[in-house]
């Protein structure tokens, strides 16, 4: 067994984990944390994007041991108590999940791009940047619809606004 010690959703966690358990596990059976999920084992679709300080990384291909002294932030981690974060509000607001078996990783993967891009985002830009994140229910036009409501809602600070009768 080996000692990790990270931040995880602003708290700090010390266990001790067999040296091959990737940080998915970490997070889903030692914290409890199961918003990140398993799809694929192979890192090809996204379900189980974290940030690892600050950025977006697959956890199913990530050890434990290899995140020591780092900050995780998962989906749990995004909203402020009650209030969702802006982009698990676009989520909901534009109907941009529908199993939400694909959503957590897919608002952690929207949020990194917000991060790395702006606010700004254009659909063939939020397109692109969803390569690695697949969702087996939809055509992803709602999702793409709400990383661009929760992109400019992040960019003024609060919630997206409210959709338009289609």
């Amino acid at each position: 067994m080996t000692t990790v010690s990270l931040t995880v959703n602003g708290k700090p966690v010390t266990a001790n984990v067999d040296p091959r358990t990737l940080l998915v596990q970490f997070l889903r059976e030692n914290l409890r944390l199961t918003g990140t999920h398993v799809g694929c084992d192979t890192s090809q679709c996204g379900a189980c994007v974290v940030h690892l300080d600050g950025k977006a990384v697959k956890s199913c291909t990530t050890l434990a041991v290899a995140v020591d002294g780092s900050s995780v932030t998962t989906i749990e981690g995004l909203a402020a108590g009650d209030a969702l974060h802006p982009m698990q509000e676009a989520f909901r607001e534009h109907h941009g999940l529908q199993c939400g078996f694909c959503t957590p990783g897919m608002i952690m993967a929207a949020v990194d791009m917000v991060n790395r891009r702006g606010n700004l985002l254009d659909e063939k830009t939020i397109r692109e940047d969803l390569d690695g994140n697949i969702c087996r229910c939809t055509g992803y036009h709602n999702i793409v619809k709400a990383i661009a409501a929760g992109a400019e809602a992040m960019g003024r600070g609060g919630a997206p606004a409210r959709q338009a009768a289609e």
